[in-house]
Formats: structure tokens, sequence, C-alpha cells
């Protein structure tokens, strides 16, 4: 990406002085956070940092109990999980929820399956537009037909992100894609994450690896406790000094 995209783009989420509480104790306390088109973002931090925390706000499994959440400079109430979706949200946990039982191309389209004019399952249209998904993001299945417990971890991993993909016109949300992967595997989901900037889409990744983070973001947002520490383009900044910010050694 040229180095002025980024400053010049409206970012696809704005996120404005999120706070969130459950109970008496706070989560997320003042995070403010943009991405932008065709950018990675990767947040880190320790374990209880609210990474994930702040994954489900975007992804409106939790609202915040105060701040701003803004896609293309629109300020949007993300009250639900199918109303992010219906903003070009998608999200990949590190459980991928898939279907086990199901095949590749009915968990493409899971919840979201066309008919034909006869009000039937429109299964051509699925399998036709899975397999040419799986083959523009070269994830090595045997067929859209193979059923999802029959697959590895990587290929299970792969098939939940072509579905992001698939759906996601605006931001796709990534939960430790990779935590359960082998090298292989990591290295193939990795270069599938990478495609999307492409595509124009921004995203957002947790990630416990600071090799990934380095290979994969654009920037570096560290989470401590609810708090964000700081924010560095991941070109201009070190392991060391993050890993300073994750600890608290550094505040900002």
């Amino acid at each position: 990406m040229p180095a002025n995209a980024i400053s010049t783009n409206v970012p696809v989420l704005q996120l404005t002085d999120i706070r969130k509480t459950f109970g008496g104790i706070t989560a997320i306390e003042k995070f403010s956070l943009d991405v932008h088109p065709g950018e990675i973002v990767a947040l880190v931090g320790d374990n209880g940092a609210g990474k994930s925390t702040l994954i489900k706000i975007v992804s409106g499994v939790h609202p915040p109990t105060s701040g701003s959440i803004a896609i293309d400079n629109e300020i949007v109430a993300m009250s639900n999980a199918t109303m992010a979706r219906a903003r070009g949200i998608e999200v990949v946990y590190q459980d991928l929820a898939l279907a086990d039982q199901q095949s590749v191309y009915m968990n493409m389209f899971l919840g979201r399956e066309p008919v034909n004019r006869f009000g039937l399952l429109d299964r051509r249209r699925m399998i036709a537009e899975t397999e040419q998904l799986v083959k523009e993001l070269d994830v090595r299945i045997p067929s859209a037909h193979a059923t999802i417990r029959d697959l590895s971890g990587g290929q299970r991993q792969g098939v939940a992100i072509a579905r992001a993909t698939h759906w996601a016109s605006k931001l796709i949300l990534l939960d430790e894609p990779t935590a359960a992967l082998g090298v292989a595997e990591t290295a193939k989901v990795e270069e599938i994450v990478l495609s999307l900037k492409s595509r124009n889409i921004g995203v957002l990744i947790i990630s416990h690896s600071l090799d990934q983070v380095f290979r994969l973001s654009d920037r570096i947002c560290v989470l401590r406790r609810g708090r964000q520490i700081g924010v560095r383009k991941t070109a201009e900044t070190d392991k060391n000094q993050i890993v300073a910010m994750i600890t608290g050694l550094q505040e900002h």
C-alpha cells in the first residue's frame, strides 16, 4: 500500500471512546481506533486485556456501554451480529463456528442459503460460487462437496476465512485465526489474510504471535487491562517496544 493511502482513505471502521462494563467490572475503557480499507491492524495484549471483547463489540455481540462505532463515517448502533453482517462485517472466531456434519458449500452459505425459482435450495449456485472462491483463495480442499469433519485444521480455517471473504464487503475480524495450526497451515492462512488487502477489505486481527503480527500488520494496537496503551506503525517499531507496552514497561 502506498505510504499516503491510509491517511487519505475514509476509515471503514472508527471506534471512539468505547467503554464496556459487565456489572461492576470495566472490560474496556476509553478505546479509540480507526481501520482503513485494505489495512491490517493487529490487536495485541495479555490474556484479559480486552481484545476479544472489542471484537465482539464491533461484531454486534456486545453493545458498548458508551462511545460510538462508525462504518464509512456513519455512526451505527451495532446491537446484534445480524446488523454487523448487514454492514459488511464478518468474523472468524477461534472455534470457527462451522457445521462439522455439513459440506463445504453448505457451510459457505450457512444461514444465507439461496433458493431457486421453485423455492428449493439452489445447490448448483452454491457449489459453483464455493468452487470459484476456494480456487481464487487457493484453499486446498478436495471439493466443495467435502464434509467439514474430514478436513484438516488448516483447511477448515481456510473455509471459515473464505466464507468471511465471500460475505464481507468492508471489514473482517479475526480472533486468533492460526492458534491451533501447524507451520505450513499457518503460512497458508496468512497468505489468504494478506490477499484481502488487494480487495480493499479492512482487517482487525487478534494474534498471540508477535512474529505473525509483524508479518501481517500495517499497524499494531496494544491493550492492557482494557486500556489502549498505544498504536504503532509496524514498520516503525520492533518487538521489544511492543513487549514493553504489553507488559507495562512502556506506557505509550
